[in-house]
């Protein structure tokens, strides 16, 4: 299941930007973050894929849901530009951002190449 993240529970699931200068992961599986708003029409095209991706990969990645408009810290922190943007997040190694609404093709992709997972 998608799981929507604040600033504090993104310090505690993914990286405590207060307390580290370099990348460190919190988690325990690879992850994914959506950064997005609720106004935003590639978001709600997007949100569907990542139900669906939560279900097919339960117990291998984490799916995160970042609202920027909620969490304006957050999205300043990742420079977060446009949305929707995702974060993939690999256990080991630093996160790779991509932009826009992608096709469930290049999220599968982005598992296997980024984040190191198969169905």
């Amino acid at each position: 299941m998608v799981q929507h993240l604040t600033a504090e529970t993104f310090k505690a699931k993914v990286f405590n930007y207060d307390k580290n200068q370099q990348w460190v992961f919190e988690g325990e599986r690879p992850c994914m973050i959506d950064f997005y708003a609720d106004w935003c029409g590639p978001c709600k095209m997007v949100a569907p894929l990542l139900e669906e991706l939560s279900k097919e990969y339960d117990g291998k990645i984490d799916i995160y849901k970042v609202n920027t408009e909620d969490e304006r810290e957050l999205a300043g922190v990742f420079g977060i530009q446009s949305i929707p943007s995702l974060l993939f997040v690999p256990k080991e190694g630093q996160p790779q951002m991509a932009m826009g609404a992608l096709p469930k093709e290049s999220f599968v992709k982005a598992i296997k190449e980024v984040l190191g997972v198969e169905k």
